[in-house]
């Protein structure tokens, strides 16, 4: 089981999500971001943490720190899951390949089907590939 499915498994026997999970300096540095319904506090990221540890220390996964965290307010899409779960939200998306010469696109996200997202952008409404996301993120709404 690779690190990706095990975090996935605990996670979500905890009631979690995994949103993302970064390993840095050369894999010393675990940090992962969590989500629940209602948010995520500072108990949950203690919670989460303790548990990682004995997890990891159990599987035998080498790392020197571990970081749990909150996605926060601009919090990170990846899966279609997080495109309908956020759907009427703004987001900032970032395509590999342009559209119309473009590459970076503000709009609501509007419904997900067939591997494709609707984006309204300020009334246009583009369909946009999941396969050509380079990054997504909600923007904080003030």
């Amino acid at each position: 089981m690779d690190l990706q499915e095990l975090l996935e498994t605990t996670l979500t026997g905890l009631g979690y999500e995994l949103v993302d999970l970064d390993r840095s300096g050369r894999g010393r540095l675990l940090r992962i971001f969590i989500d629940k319904p209602g948010g995520i506090g500072v108990d949950d990221c203690a919670a989460v943490s303790h548990h990682l540890m004995r997890v990891l220390a159990v599987e035998d996964i080498a790392y020197d720190r571990l970081e749990v965290s909150s996605p926060g307010l601009d919090r990170l899409l990846k899966k279609e899951q997080d495109f309908a779960r956020f759907a009427g939200h703004k987001a900032r998306i970032k395509v590999r390949i342009p559209i119309h010469g473009q590459r970076n696109f503000v709009g609501v996200l509007r419904e997900v089907s067939g591997g494709a997202v609707q984006l309204d952008v300020e009334g246009r409404l583009l369909s946009l590939d999941l396969n050509n996301l380079e990054k997504a993120r909600l923007v904080p709404a003030l």
